[in-house]
């Protein structure tokens, strides 16, 4: 017993390590990993606990690596705030669904979410780093920003996840900013959302505490890294993006099948 509570404590770390790892990197993407992560590796059973821990990681994850982003200039406040303000509403909204849905049904949207986000990212790769959506004039569209805040924000709460996948593509469309920048800014709201939803269902009884704490830990040491190689890479990224689509595609896939049973709720 006492071997398989240090083996799921190492599990725990290397987890936290890898979602901080690919938050720093990328500056999304980071919570698609840590809710399969947390249920099929570290072996936590209840989806809603499950949600609940990994907020809370991807959150306090997202505001130490927004650190070295910060320190790079690589961080636009003005619209970084006030992406994350609606955005935090629309998380509070979407949390509150979301601790009413089945957990199996709600494992299944989360997976068809992954896959969705897996094309996404295969076909960003393809087309290049530059996302098509920068091609704006430059200025701040604050309407934009808002309102994609909150849309964002809901859907991050509903998944308990940062939503940093559609917060990049976001900032760079409702302001023009290079994507370098747009990693870095989205961390604000990454981090905004995550806490919010992790609030709401601490609330409910629904944080595995010890979890989250080992998450952070490995998160922190991963983030540092992936902060680092993001900054070394710059915009060459390619194949790293595109090894990630995969990934995503087949941990889908598993998901999808292991939570066919919920098919009944849709």
């Amino acid at each position: 017993m006492i071997h398989l509570a240090l083996w799921q404590t190492i599990l725990a770390v290397v987890s936290g390590g890898v979602v901080g790892f690919t938050l720093g990197l990328i500056g999304g993407g980071g919570s698609i990993l840590a809710v399969p992560l947390l249920l099929y590796v570290v072996r936590v059973h209840d989806a809603h606990v499950v949600i609940g821990t990994t907020a809370l990681a991807v959150a306090v994850n997202a505001w130490i690596n927004l650190i070295p982003h910060w320190r790079s200039g690589h961080v636009r406040w003005r619209p970084a705030i006030a992406f994350a303000i609606p955005g935090a509403v629309g998380a509070i909204i979407g949390s509150v669904i979301g601790k009413a849905v089945d957990g199996k049904a709600l494992l299944f949207l989360f997976a068809t979410l992954i896959l969705v986000i897996a094309v996404r990212t295969l076909l960003q790769t393809r087309r290049g780093d530059r996302d098509t959506l920068a091609a704006t004039s430059g200025r701040l569209n604050m309407g934009r920003v808002l309102g994609m805040g909150g849309a964002t924000g809901l859907l991050s709460g509903f998944f308990g996840i940062g939503g940093g996948f559609l917060i990049v593509p976001g900032l760079i469309f409702a302001t023009g900013m290079a994507l370098i920048d747009a990693i870095g800014s989205s961390l604000v709201s990454v981090g905004s959302f995550g806490l919010t939803t992790a609030v709401s269902y601490a609330i409910s009884g629904l944080v595995a505490w010890k979890v989250f704490l080992l998450y952070v830990v490995g998160g922190v040491i991963g983030g540092f890294g992936g902060s680092w190689v993001s900054t070394k890479l710059g915009h060459q990224k390619r194949i790293l993006q595109t090894v990630f689509g995969v990934v995503l595609i087949l941990v889908a896939l598993y998901m999808l099948y292991d939570n066919l049973s919920s098919m009944h709720w849709l």
